[in-house]
């Protein structure tokens, strides 16, 4: 007789659980739970409940606890930003991402269209060289005589490992965030030295805003993708100078990278008895960025889609691991490929150096200490305003469902929300896992269809028959 866990496609384990589930009383109920959290792959368990209450009349309205829901918890989404780590919550978090980047582009979301007309760039900074590895020279073979195609697992690999720098490497990334910060202080000195005024007039004229984001490379070095943008003095609700142009800006960037040195002092007693001097790479990259569907080659849209894309992936796409790890055997244990290893390896011989930059805690990471995606105060909006937007819009759902009165609606109805919750452990069982990879799967083809249409719908309205 066939095992019915291989014509489910499923392991044995799998295939009990997601039967245990299917032939409870609570599983439309668990299903729906784990719809509302798109999938997510590691969901939060929460105990306990609300309670809606007229405060005038301390009239109960409407009440909720977990009771009654399965296994007696909610679950709701981890909201992780890895797509390693949670597909379905990655997403969320790479679409708050382009609105957050799109908004400094275009103007929406509480900054004004007129942001479209000062000066904006696309400016990539990358890390120095740390040895020759293998790569992919335009249509020429790479240095080993060899070329290779696109996705060759050697590539970003050394040419040498035993010569490779990877001290210098992990170090770099470690510091990253340092070598950013010291960037936008001399991208200021040098706009003002550029138009012959103090620092302190500059800012009073202009301001620079900017959204970045934190890249690996193939070689395991972080390099960093920005918007940077002219404001006004009062940020981009005003207008920068005349003397704010893109050639100044491209510039001062490319000066600015320039000047930048971060110095590690030397520790003699492990055998560094040589300052580490780490600056930016000499390929820095910086294009304009022109308006969506007048031609340009690098638009609005294009850089909030990049940098979107780029800010739920992390070393993992070395090869490396998502999670940190304690010591070398791990890593041999994890089947870790010779190059990322090398760099973590490198984390952990450096980390007793240098304890305070805490390399052996951010080995999984090759030493990047860094947020992935950070901003200026006055470049647009939010991630922490759009997810109150979301949350709002769904209590709205929530009290139309319910039939309780809208406060935005109904300013005189004042309501009184009592909530109670008790962490109570995260992740899913084999079966519930299994049902939210379908779920998550469903959700995709979902968007993938209704992406379709309504390209095909952009298409048939811009066609003049």
């Amino acid at each position: 007789m066939t095992n019915p866990a291989l014509q489910a496609g499923l392991d044995p384990a799998t295939l009990s659980d997601l039967l245990r589930l299917a032939g409870s009383p609570g599983f439309d109920r668990l299903t729906e739970q784990i719809r509302r959290t798109q999938g997510c792959t590691a969901p939060i368990r929460l105990v306990g409940g609300t309670k809606t209450l007229d405060p005038a009349t301390q009239t109960v309205l409407h009440a909720y606890n977990t009771d009654h829901e399965p296994d007696g918890v909610l679950r709701v989404a981890c909201g992780n930003r890895r797509a390693s780590r949670c597909p379905a919550c990655a997403w969320t978090y790479a679409g708050d991402t382009y609105h957050l980047i799109r908004a400094g582009l275009v103007g929406d979301k509480g900054t004004p269209e007129s942001i479209r007309d000062h000066p904006r760039v696309f400016a990539t900074l990358t890390a120095p060289s740390f040895g020759p590895v293998h790569n992919r020279p335009g249509t020429r073979p790479c240095r080993c005589g060899i070329l290779h195609p696109e996705d060759a697992p050697e590539l970003g690999t050394p040419l040498d490992p035993s010569t490779y720098d990877y001290a210098g490497a992990v170090l770099w990334n470690n510091h990253a965030s340092e070598l950013w910060r010291y960037f936008t202080i001399y991208l200021r000195r040098e706009i003002a030295a550029r138009v012959g005024l103090t620092q302190k007039a500059a800012r009073e004229q202009s301001r620079v805003s900017f959204g970045k984001v934190a890249e690996y490379q193939k070689r395991g070095a972080v390099h960093f993708h920005a918007v940077i943008r002219f404001d006004g003095p009062q940020g981009p609700h005003t207008p920068p100078p005349a003397w704010a142009t893109l050639n100044l800006l491209t510039d001062a960037i490319r000066a600015a990278a320039a000047r930048v040195r971060v110095v590690v002092p030397p520790n003699e007693d492990y055998g560094f008895i040589n300052d580490w001097v780490l600056r930016w790479g000499e390929q820095i990259d910086v294009q304009p960025i022109g308006a969506f569907g007048q031609g340009e080659e690098l638009t609005e849209q294009a850089v909030a889609a990049y940098v979107a894309k780029y800010a739920t992936k992390a070393a993992e796409t070395t090869g490396s691991v998502d999670h940190r790890v304690g010591n070398k055997e791990a890593l041999i244990l994890l089947d870790v490929p010779d190059h990322p290893r090398r760099l973590m390896e490198a984390c952990m011989d450096l980390d007793a150096a240098y304890p305070d930059r805490r390399l052996r805690a951010w080995a999984h990471m090759l030493g990047f200490r860094g947020h992935f995606s950070t901003k200026s105060r006055a470049y647009s909006t939010t991630l922490g305003a759009l997810r109150q937007v979301r949350a709002d819009y769904r209590a709205h759902q929530q009290r139309t469902a319910l039939g309780l009165p809208d406060p935005d609606e109904h300013p005189e109805s004042t309501l009184l929300v009592v909530a109670h919750w008790t962490y109570a452990g995260h992740g899913a069982t084999p079966g519930e896992s299994w049902l939210a990879a379908n779920i998550r799967r469903d959700i995709q083809h979902n968007r993938e269809h209704a992406r379709e249409i309504r390209a095909e719908l952009a298409d048939s309205e811009g066609d003049p028959a």
